[in-house]
């Protein structure tokens, strides 16, 4: 496709079933000057391809009286509710004439006139579009659902079932209502996002502060926050310090605390101190916008079991329709059988074989649970990757950052002399302040945590590839490697320190030593910290059927090989450059595993490519994380995996259960109909239920928690 090629997003309001919006998408390819088209029936919107008016593109939908309105991002307008919908009462209406029909036809005669009158009023009121869209595929040869009722309903009045005839017509209409409400509540459950992001907020713009709508603020504004107000834009906090509630992006409702220079996001709440913000992002392109819209781009992408299910109802319908005239007429022509009797069987197998329950029964749970895994913070970017991560058997986890929390930090401070701890630690943190090494930065962090006193340097040297040395009130100290001091000093190393050396670094810890050209001080052990959850994840997978985990790391052996087992990881593989990480995946593969990569999204991104399901750590507010992988554990949290397994699994098996149940209630229905037992309001009621059926069973999903 061209580049230059025009794009338009449009929103799609009067959706009423997935066989329309199927339709719809055909319709629009055949309009003049658009090259293509692809409908998201569980997003209600429609990107076209090429040049059209607006008037065409919505003539496409006619059939459905479909209105078009532009894209301005996730739509913040739930749906109407179900009682306020005027059609609704139209069918409330018609149930009360069928009634009154029923009444007059046992009170004065099976037919009266009274009660046709009511009968076909009854149908009118409720059925009305449906007869439209009907005659209207009839004329030009088109075969669904629509053209299947009308067809029925017309036969049952020319045979004198005007009570069924209106039967079948309002249990379809019932149908049609469910249908409509269930996917409404869907997406609300997406669009109630945005509502919990303000409307307005307070900014200073120069040195004037201003009340104004979020669609107003610019980057570069300061947002002024109280406590207990909600942060309305992405943004760096430039004053202040407070615990802030996340849940909204990342489902984690413990507070986070934020200090100048921290990233905040829009729609997380400011629990209790006084905040300025530097906005840094539009309000279309803030986290919670990208993440509605992705994931209600995710609804359009279909899941394989969603695609085989579309393309059965194809053949399905006409399939359908030609056994229903076979039965109406064979029997009366070859085998003495009545019209009337098999004319009305014939209609009978019509209705029942309306494949509306089949149709739905897959979107309808792709929708309801990416919608829930969104607000559990796991973006899942389709119905295909949570279709895989369902199958998931084998899982590879990079270690810095996704089982560690990626920052070192102190471990061990043990001091040779223990009355002088808190000294010692004042010296080395005083030091490494001057360091400029990750490791450094984990002492100075220890001391601020103690609360320790930082000395003035006199004096400050890097030994290169070996440590430093620094003078404090005039006393030389040197701060290094074990082999700085063997070099130095091998004297202050005896038997008793090498063994805690060794220790130390058989569980995986950088060993650092403080000491003068007299005796060695103290011995500092520090380590990437190993996430609290990393060992309670590892345990559960075992139990959904993960029978592999595998660490892949470009750390050394003996580093890898002490956080696995601390975590009771099953395999390790070390010194890896992304080139070896990406290579033992696809090992994995080949030897037939369905394997997942969980990492950094950046770092990792060949081996998540490579991976059946590519999974990123800590999406919120990480761009490249949120475009490259399948799927993104928005809150840096890795207890949403087994969570995620879960949904995801409970949704292939729902779905399984929605298509077994469709069809084998049809395939008994049309059972009934080869003794003559199947009544044509029976049969109404049967793809009534049916769809009624999947659709509750597909909103079990939004009950599963995280």
């Amino acid at each position: 496709m061209s580049q230059t090629e025009q794009k338009q997003v449009f929103r799609v309001h009067g959706f009423t079933c997935a066989g329309c919006a199927t339709k719809f998408e055909n319709n629009l390819k055949t309009v003049p000057g658009v090259t293509d088209a692809k409908v998201n029936f569980g997003a209600a919107k429609v990107t076209v391809y090429g040049s059209a008016t607006h008037s065409a593109l919505e003539k496409a939908g006619e059939f459905e009286n479909l209105t078009l309105t532009p894209d301005q991002g996730p739509i913040q307008k739930p749906s109407l509710p179900f009682w306020k919908k005027r059609s609704n009462w139209f069918l409330l209406t018609s149930i009360l004439l069928l009634l009154t029909g029923f009444y007059t036809s046992i009170t004065l005669s099976e037919n009266s006139q009274l009660s046709i009158l009511f009968f076909l009023t009854s149908m009118l009121l409720s059925g009305g579009k449906l007869f439209l869209k009907g005659i209207k595929n009839l004329v030009r040869l088109e075969f669904d659902m629509n053209t299947l009722m009308t067809l029925a309903v017309l036969g049952a009045a020319a045979i004198g079932e005007w009570g069924e005839g209106a039967t079948v017509v309002i249990l379809f209409a019932i149908s049609e209502a469910l249908e409509t409400f269930s996917m409404d509540k869907a997406r609300d459950s997406i669009r109630s996002l945005m509502n919990i992001t303000p409307k307005e907020a307070l900014i200073r713009r120069g040195q004037a502060e201003m009340q104004i709508a979020v669609d107003e603020i610019e980057i570069g504004d300061i947002l002024l926050v109280k406590p207990g107000q909600k942060i309305a834009m992405d943004g760096i906090v430039r004053l202040g310090h407070s615990s802030i509630n996340q849940a909204a992006i990342t489902g984690e409702s413990i507070p986070v605390t934020k200090e100048i220079g921290d990233e905040v996001f829009a729609g997380t709440l400011n629990e209790e101190g006084y905040l300025e913000i530097e906005v840094t992002k539009h309000v279309s392109d803030n986290t919670i916008s990208k993440i509605i819209y992705l994931v209600e781009e995710a609804q359009a992408e279909k899941a394989p079991t969603q695609a085989f299910v579309d393309r059965f109802a194809k053949y399905y319908t006409p399939a359908i329709l030609i056994l229903g005239i076979l039965i109406a007429i064979v029997p009366p022509l070859f085998f003495n059988g009545t019209w009337e009797d098999w004319i009305y069987r014939g209609l009978a197998v019509l209705v029942v074989g309306c494949p509306c329950a089949l149709v739905i029964s897959t979107p309808i749970a792709i929708v309801t649970a990416i919608g829930n895994a969104a607000k559990n913070g796991v973006l899942i970017k389709g119905g295909i990757h949570l279709e895989q991560l369902g199958l998931l058997n084998a899982i590879a986890f990079d270690k810095t950052g996704t089982l560690t929390k990626g920052l070192p930090a102190v471990t061990d401070f043990i001091s040779f002399e223990e009355t002088e701890a808190k000294h010692h630690l004042s010296i080395a943190a005083s030091i490494e302040k001057n360091a400029q090494h990750p490791l450094a930065a984990a002492v100075v962090r220890k001391a601020q945590t103690e609360q320790v006193a930082f000395y003035p340097l006199q004096q400050f040297q890097s030994l290169t590839g070996k440590g430093v040395h620094a003078t404090i009130e005039g006393v030389v100290y040197y701060l290094g490697s074990p082999s700085l001091f063997m070099e130095k000093w091998p004297q202050h190393l005896n038997q008793v320190v090498k063994e805690q050396i060794l220790s130390l670094q058989q569980n995986g810890k950088t060993v650092v030593l403080l000491g003068t050209d007299q005796k060695l001080l103290s011995m500092i052990g520090i380590a990437d910290e190993i996430r609290e959850e990393s060992k309670a994840v590892l345990k559960a997978l075992p139990k959904l059927g993960i029978s592999s985990t595998v660490m892949l790391t470009g750390d050394n052996q003996a580093t890898a090989q002490a956080i696995a087992q601390q975590i009771g990881i099953s395999q390790v593989e070390a010194n890896l450059l992304p080139k070896d990480k990406l290579d033992r995946i696809k090992a994995m593969r080949d030897a037939g595993k369905h394997v997942a990569m969980i990492g950094d999204g950046v770092n990792d991104a060949p081996a998540l490519a490579s991976a059946n399901i590519g999974m990123a750590m800590g999406g919120a507010g990480t761009d490249t994380a949120l475009e490259t992988a399948d799927i993104t554990l928005m809150g840096d949290d890795l207890k949403k995996l087994p969570y995620a397994i879960r949904l995801s699994r409970k949704t292939l098996r729902i779905i399984k259960e929605n298509i077994t149940f469709s069809l084998a209630l049809k395939i008994l229905a049309l059972l009934l109909i080869i003794p003559g037992w199947l009544t044509l309001w029976m049969a109404v009621f049967a793809d009534m239920g049916a769809t009624l059926i999947v659709t509750l069973n597909s909103l079990r999903l939004l009950r599963v928690k995280s």
